[in-house]
């Protein structure tokens, strides 16, 4: 697909912050993801340092939170303060990014926060298990169990939303899949921001953005899909949800960065979505670095992109309330 099958969302200029932080990607953070290997050594010590940096940030303003502990795995709710919904009134399961083994409910907060603040709806933040501890598809399978516990607390399918970023983004469809495939209702919408939905690497490799990028080495990428979905060195292909049967999930909002080299998962994701009938909006933002919105919420794009978000999970839930009640 070209530019001009998808205009960008932002054509005339680019926020200082924005730019700020593409020049910290391009000179620190990519660098930085360069230089250390990906295994199952380093991934639990950078994820310790990544969630303990991720406490000192000052918490959200006008939310609440209340914790929930499942099997295995810790659970958020972030409300808007004093709001008075409750779960079965609407909510957005979220599902954080972090390159499957990195990152939780502390390194998130703010995007869940914001989200809740825009959405007047509960936002549900699932820390799922990660690389090492469980591969791929264990941590689909928490995701799963998340959308079954709320389900069994009298949530509708029909006022649920998925929503999650980067490696997020995959659990947000994975787990649709999944539960479309299990016989359970699926969700009212589906949101991937800068989403992971192919991990074969082949057309990003191939893609002029595997050069572009200023924030992901594709290599890393590479070595998690090695420790987390190969098997004797084969992946399944059905574990890239690109590559399923698409007809029966519900519609979908795709928002990428424009040099990002997960822009193509995105692009493939939006036109299989298309010819299998599924409603899908693909959004592409200049300037921006991989799950910009995640990273700095408060940044003027994100909180564009945050707004088209807001709008899309109200109008869906919004949507399946008309039609049961027509």
């Amino acid at each position: 697909m070209t530019h001009d099958d998808h205009p960008v969302q932002n054509p005339n200029r680019t926020s200082a912050a924005a730019r700020a932080l593409t020049v910290v990607a391009r000179t620190m953070i990519r660098p930085a993801g360069e230089l250390v290997p990906v295994t199952a050594a380093s991934m639990p010590v950078a994820s310790t340092v990544i969630n303990t940096l991720a406490k000192f940030r000052p918490a959200p303003r006008g939310v609440e939170r209340e914790q929930v502990r499942l099997n295995g795995f810790r659970m958020e709710i972030v409300r808007p303060a004093g709001a008075r919904k409750s779960l079965r009134d609407g909510a957005v399961l979220y599902m954080h990014g972090g390159g499957f083994f990195l990152c939780g409910l502390d390194t998130h907060r703010p995007v869940v926060a914001a989200l809740a603040r825009r959405t007047g709806l509960p936002v549900v933040s699932v820390e799922y298990r990660q690389l090492p501890e469980t591969d791929i598809a264990g941590s689909v399978t928490d995701c799963l169990t998340a959308y079954k516990w709320l389900l069994a607390h009298g949530v509708p399918a029909s006022k649920v939303v998925f929503a999650g970023d980067s490696a997020g983004g995959y659990m947000t469809f994975a787990t649709a899949l999944r539960a479309r495939d299990a016989g359970l209702p699926v969700p009212a919408g589906l949101v991937g921001l800068c989403p992971a939905l192919d991990l074969d690497c082949t057309e990003k490799r191939n893609h002029p953005n595997y050069h572009r990028d200023a924030l992901i080495p594709l290599s890393a990428l590479e070595s998690v899909v090695k420790l987390g979905a190969e098997v004797d060195g084969r992946l399944d292909p059905r574990l890239s949800p690109v590559n399923h049967v698409l007809a029966g999930l519900p519609p979908a909002l795709l928002i990428v960065a424009e040099d990002e080299v997960l822009r193509r998962d995105s692009e493939i994701m939006a036109q299989r979505l298309a010819q299998s009938g599924v409603p899908a909006t693909l959004e592409i933002w200049r300037g921006q670095v991989h799950a910009f919105m995640a990273i700095f919420p408060a940044m003027p794009e994100s909180r564009a992109a945050l707004a088209s978000v807001a709008r899309f999970v109200r109008a869906q839930i919004a949507v399946e309330r008309v039609a049961r009640t027509a």
